[in-house]
């Protein structure tokens, strides 16, 4: 350590990585804090002197922590017979430098809607693989694996991103364009005008949690329309944001509350997906940063 600077300094310039690494992970915002804290406990119990790697060894711990939650979790889905998304990072237009930290790289709701289809220890290896460097050979002792074998878990991982996570346009402004088109069409009732702005094949995943009318999930374009339709007739109004750093909406309720979030991947000009977050509970606490 230099001259003046505690163990806490240090941790603390290593937060922000390791909590985007934990919510890639897990796709849950207060999971992710819970296992940045857990690295933290686990760092002032250990020996520090023994410690090459500051930033590596709390990757490991970290990593270590995800794959426990990820198998907890597993464990217990019994449960839903439904959709449910991960947490989304909603931002005013003008960006949100925290968030900024949080999404560096590609990490938009349907990525992380596939990446909680894999098993964990997938997971793992492809995040900390193909997102964050990791070498296999740090990998594989951290899913009881070889390198050998950690880098077939990231190679079967990686196959199943790549076919089943449409290419986003990289455009924000053709991003807001198709977003704006499909808010005024979905207000107006205008059925035709939404089919001209999404895909044909469309996919509209719905996360109410235990909200009366449950999640579901709606394929094709007039499917989708018709529920858009359905939607926003809800909604006492409506702003633009960025979830997960795509251009998105937050509908709100008479009182100005997040009624639900909207995020929607755009390609070719045309909505492929759209990702609608509806839980009253998950959506208590969001806040918007206007930063910016």
């Amino acid at each position: 350590m230099s001259e003046g600077e505690t163990l806490g300094d240090r941790f603390e310039a290593l937060r922000a990585h390791l909590r985007a690494v934990a919510y890639r992970m897990l796709g849950s915002l207060a999971e992710a804090d819970d296992a940045v804290q857990e690295a933290w406990l686990r760092l002032e119990r250990a020996d520090v002197n023994g410690i090459g790697n500051l930033g590596g060894w709390l990757t490991t711990v970290v990593a270590r922590v995800c794959l426990d939650l990820l198998r907890a979790r597993q464990a217990r889905r019994e449960e839903p017979a439904g959709v449910h998304l991960p947490d989304p990072i909603v931002t005013g237009e003008g960006g949100d430098p925290e968030a900024e930290a949080l999404l560096a790289g590609s990490v938009g709701l349907a990525l992380l809607v596939v990446l909680d289809t894999l098993a964990p220890a997938e997971r793992i290896a492809f995040v900390l693989h193909d997102v964050f460097g990791v070498p296999f050979e740090e990998i594989g002792p951290m899913v009881g694996r070889s390198p050998v074998a950690a880098r077939q878990l990231a190679s079967r991982a990686r196959r199943r991103v790549q076919g089943a996570t449409p290419e986003p346009d990289p455009d924000p402004a053709r991003q807001r364009a198709a977003v704006d088109a499909f808010l005024v069409a979905a207000r107006a009732g205008d059925l035709e005008a939404l089919l001209a702005v999404l895909d044909p094949n469309v996919v509209l995943r719905a996360d109410r949690g235990a909200a009366p009318g449950g999640s579901k999930v709606v394929r094709g374009a007039r499917e989708v329309a018709e529920q858009s339709v359905h939607y926003a007739r809800r909604a006492a109004s409506t702003r633009p944001a960025r979830v997960n750093g795509a251009a998105g909406l937050v509908a709100l309720d008479a009182k100005g509350r997040p009624y639900s979030v909207l995020g929607f991947t755009v390609a070719g000009g045309k909505i492929v997906e759209l990702d609608v977050l509806a839980d009253p509970e998950r959506l208590r606490g969001l806040v918007i940063d206007d930063a910016g």
